[in-house]
């Protein structure tokens, strides 16, 4: 992926971003996940997009990377789920109607009044959010391991929610660390620690940005379940999920494939809460596969 980083200034924050391939061919835009840069999309997964003829874009979402940073200190994050997971209403900054909106625009500043969108993670309940709230912008919808929002459905391992939830280290060889460890702990069997390791020493050294978490899960918390939205849309989708995701499990892919109308459902046996090589070409290949009904 093109290492140069650029800047828009839209919906009142700035945003980082990158892009790859022709802007003549159809853009295809990657929102990441949470506390994850642009950086967080695997370079040989975003060549092999390219390679099928797609104009990538990938930003940092705000709170992350080198995108603006919301002032002051974010709520407790554990106490943020618990008002979540009883329906209690969260009320912060942001939602992630807010980040959607700041997806958008930036497709917008870059020319495009649609795109063909992909998200992992949180960057599924951004882009789910953004084919529910503005579905002209949407040609197609791609979740990978995401969640329709509801909170029965989140269960998490003890291990993969201590991950999301640990207090950063002081020092660079600590956050590091913990980084790797953290990686293991959400991932499938295909967890590789040199790219671990070298994944965190870039994201260390790119940006390092603590805050940033709590807030983008309070802009979680914030949103609510999205299921009765997601059977309203009308737009080519597909959910991707590892059946060995100990974040979001299983049933979290499988809920958002039988919500929303017609949307197919891939999942891999071997796949935890990562991106692993080894399933790229058939990732590309499906999401090749569904823009062309978009």
């Amino acid at each position: 992926m093109s290492n140069l980083d650029k800047f828009a200034d839209v919906n009142g924050v700035r945003i980082c971003y990158r892009t790859l391939g022709s802007p003549d061919d159809p853009p295809l835009l990657l929102v990441m996940g949470l506390g994850a840069q642009l950086i967080g999309w695997p370079e040989g997964l975003v060549e092999k997009i390219v390679d099928q003829g797609f104009f990538v874009i990938s930003f940092d979402n705000r709170d992350c990377g080198l995108s603006g940073k919301t002032v002051g200190d974010p709520q407790d994050s554990g106490e943020l789920l618990l008002k979540a997971a009883s329906g209690e209403k969260v009320v912060q900054q942001y939602s992630l109607s807010d980040m959607a909106e700041d997806a958008v625009s930036l497709l917008n500043f870059l020319g495009f009044n649609s795109a063909h969108i992909v998200g992992a993670s949180m960057g599924g309940m951004i882009a789910q959010t953004i084919a529910i709230e503005q579905a002209d912008s949407v040609l197609s919808l791609t979740s990978i391991m995401s969640a329709t929002g509801n909170p029965q459905e989140f269960t998490p391992t003890e291990e993969a929610l201590d991950a999301l939830l640990a207090s950063p280290e002081s020092n660079r060889n600590k956050i590091i660390e913990a980084n790797v460890v953290a990686s293991e702990a959400l991932a499938g069997p295909h967890w590789n620690e040199t790219f671990a390791r070298e994944q965190a020493e870039k994201n260390y050294d790119r940006s390092f940005h603590p805050k940033g978490i709590g807030f983008q899960i309070g802009a979680i918390a914030m949103s609510g379940d999205r299921t009765e939205k997601l059977r309203e849309l009308d737009v080519p989708s597909l959910v991707i999920h590892g059946s060995v995701d100990p974040l979001l499990p299983l049933h979290c892919g499988i809920s958002t494939a039988k919500a929303i109308p017609d949307a197919e459902l891939l999942t891999f046996e071997d796949m935890g809460h990562d991106l692993p090589e080894i399933h790229w070409d058939q990732i590309v290949k499906a999401i090749k596969s569904l823009s062309l009904k978009g």
